[in-house]
């Protein structure tokens, strides 16, 4: 897809002020009552399920299957998915075993850091949908550099933690979720502060800036939708149509994938956190050869808080150039 088709595509509503929310005394926290137009949440649960996990993208099977095992997810598993019976206990597909994917500069999880000897191109749909949400909210300048895709069912967690692994914290970290509901809790500076809990919903997003760029927050439950159903109505909305196309043999393909995602979402949630990484002009530092070879590895997302957190947080609260 060309650079100018993406930007000409209507991502979210025209505007999402109405839907903005801020917290007071909670400096830099927004959180976005789904913005989307209808169907378009359809996109990028698709994108989340059938392009972002094929390589050259990493994800956490990667760890213990081959490149070529792994090479196409979605193939691999849309025919066991869609023949899934409800409630019943079957062995599960790969994209049911998926936990993660990172894009961009993908972050290491031994070493919990990025690195340039390891990234790829980043999506450019997402990047233009980042960037315009970060706009928005007042961020001119943001630049997607680095995303995580989480994939949660109904008995995963995200335990508490904070984004600290990027280089420049004068630019928000951006979340979108779909599918069922989430219970969110967000913290302090310091892990002993009380959490604010809240639910969030498919198509809402939420954005942590400013003080609240480094604050602890944890992912404790996934819930099922609010509304009862097996997935929220916001994501039985007329299907997207590609104005460009009136092949039906396209808008079948188009409806059967999207009977595979929802078989998929039926059980699960899916986040994608997008982030900059370095801030214009700034460079990576230089670091030692072992931890280059280092392999990703699977570890609890961003455990407890690093030895330097102490000295990020006071980075933080530096004076920096206005977004």
């Amino acid at each position: 897809m060309q650079k100018e088709a993406v930007r000409q595509r209507a991502w979210l509503i025209l505007s999402f002020y109405p839907t903005l929310h801020y917290f007071p005394g909670v400096g830099g926290f927004m959180f976005i009552s789904d913005p989307f137009l209808p169907g378009w949440q359809r996109y990028w649960v698709k994108q989340c399920l059938k392009i972002y996990p094929r390589k050259p993208n990493v994800c956490n099977l990667d760890l213990h299957m081959s490149r070529e095992e792994t090479t196409d997810l979605w193939e691999q598993s849309r025919e066991q998915l869609r023949l899934k019976a409800p409630g019943k206990r079957e062995a599960k597909s790969l994209l049911e075993k998926l936990r993660w994917v990172t894009l961009g500069y993908h972050y290491n999880w031994e070493t919990k850091k990025y690195s340039p000897d390891h990234h790829t191109t980043f999506p450019t749909d997402l990047a233009h949908l980042s960037e315009q949400v970060a706009a928005a909210c007042g961020f001119q300048q943001f630049k997607a550099e680095a995303g995580i895709l989480n994939y949660y069912h109904f008995d995963s967690s995200l335990g508490i933690h904070v984004d600290e692994s990027e280089m420049d914290y004068s630019k928000p970290l951006l979340s979108f979720s779909f599918g069922q509901s989430a219970v969110f809790l967000l913290g302090g500076l310091k892990r002993q502060d009380p959490p604010l809990p809240m639910f969030i919903h498919s198509g809402d997003i939420v954005i942590m800036s400013d003080r609240s760029r480094l604050f602890y927050h944890a992912v404790p439950r996934i819930v099922p939708n609010l509304e009862g159903r097996a997935v929220p109505s916001c994501l039985e909305n007329t299907p997207i149509r590609d104005n460009c196309s009136a092949d039906t043999s396209y808008q079948q393909s188009d409806e059967d994938d999207w009977e595979i995602c929802m078989k998929y979402l039926q059980s699960s949630r899916i986040n994608m956190t997008v982030r900059q990484v370095v801030r214009v002009g700034q460079s990576f530092p230089v670091v030692l050869d072992i931890e280059k070879m280092a392999d990703s590895q699977l570890y609890s997302y961003h455990q407890d808080a690093t030895e330097d957190h102490e000295h990020k947080r006071q980075k933080l609260e530096t004076p920096a150039e206005s977004p």
